[in-house]
This record gives structure tokens, sequence and C-alpha cells, in this order.
């Protein structure tokens, strides 16, 4: 599925406010425009199966994280949260937007999706988030569902966040002027450079999902 967005990454200058602001880099103008999701996806595959099935990494690590020792449910909750991600393509960028309604910026775009795929009540801001109890993941072993900090403002601090969607790429809300939610290469040159970290938070998530 992820295939059809590809020429999405890299697009133009990342342009973001707050605890979501960022200096992207400065690219050529493309001809396309972000591609917006129009009616669901029919029989869409899922996330593992066009990356692989995401491996329960470090085992150990992730029962220090679990209350009930029950399975860890990272493979099904990650295809859930990014399916829904790659729906909201091209949703708009907004400054304190927290739905699909009013629009996102980065922070409101991952507190979405882990509140409505996952159950999860993250940091509203990325200050926050990124000092969620949770593993780190070192960016050799990161694994979808993921979520990545940088710091894009050039003084050290985080200031913006996405979701790691495998094959070195990752979803965010990103800028007005970048065309909002879409998908960039975390190995381009900018991203590589202002990447701070990353956090397995699905590592927290409840063990037991209910689903419709």
């Amino acid at each position: 599925m992820l295939s059809r967005f590809a020429p999405l990454v890299p697009l133009a200058l990342v342009t973001l406010l707050y605890g979501c602001a960022a200096n992207g880099p400065i690219t050529q103008p493309q001809e396309h425009t972000p591609v917006v999701t129009q009616a669901p996806v029919k029989a869409k595959p899922s996330v593992s199966a066009v990356f692989g099935e995401p491996e329960v990494a470090g085992e150990e690590e992730l029962e220090a994280f679990s209350s009930n020792s029950k399975p860890y449910q990272l493979p099904a909750l990650a295809d859930s949260i990014l399916e829904r991600g790659m729906a909201l393509i091209g949703t708009r960028y907004r400054f304190g937007g927290t739905s699909e309604k009013s629009g996102f910026d980065c922070s409101g775009f991952i507190g979405y999706l882990f509140r409505e795929e996952a159950g999860m009540t993250l940091p509203r801001s990325t200050r926050e988030m990124i000092n969620v109890d949770a593993p780190k993941v070192s960016r050799n072993k990161l694994k979808p569902g993921d979520l990545l900090f940088f710091s894009t403002n050039g003084r050290g601090r985080v200031s913006h966040a996405g979701i790691y969607l495998g094959d070195n790429q990752f979803i965010h809300s990103s800028s007005r002027r970048s065309g909002g939610v879409r998908i960039d290469n975390l190995g381009d040159r900018y991203w590589s450079k202002t990447f701070i970290e990353a956090k397995r938070a699905l590592a927290m998530a409840p063990t037991m999902i209910s689903r419709n």
C-alpha cells in the first residue's frame, strides 16, 4: 500500500511551529500535489504485508512495561495505527490541531492515531511525548509504530515527531506548505541530521483492545 505514496518522499520546505516546529530542507518545487484519500480503500494490505511481519523485539525489555504479562500486541496495533494514518494522507496541517476535521500538528496527529487505534493517551506536546516511560529504540532496530523525534529548530531540543512505517519511511503531519500529513524518508539528509531518538510507545499499550 505504501508504494503508491513513494513519490511523496522527499518534498518541500518543512516549517512547523512551537512543539512541532521544523525548518525543513529546501528542494525544488514538485509538480505533483499531495495525495488525499477520497474514499475508504477496500481490501488494502496491512503494513506487515508491505514491510514484512514486525518482530516483537526485546522481549525482556518489553515485559518490564507489561503490567499483567499478557501477549504484547505490537504487530496488530502498529498495523491499525499506520493504516489509519495512511488513510489521512493529505489532511491539512494546523497548529494545535488534533482531529481530521480541524487538521493536525505533528503531536496532534500522533496522539489522535494512538488514542483511536490503541486506546492510549499520549502527552500533547512533543516535549512531553519524548519523555514517555517507554523503551528507547536504536535507529537500526526500528519497527513500524515506533515514535521518531527530531530537533528541527537548530537548538538541539525536540520540536517535531512522526511514526515509523518501515523501509526507512515515516508518516507525520509536516507543515502547511508541504501538504500536511505525508510520508518522508528517514534517510534523507535533513531528517537524518535532525533525528534525536526513537521510542516504542506501543510497549505501554493496553494488552486487551476491543474491536468492533
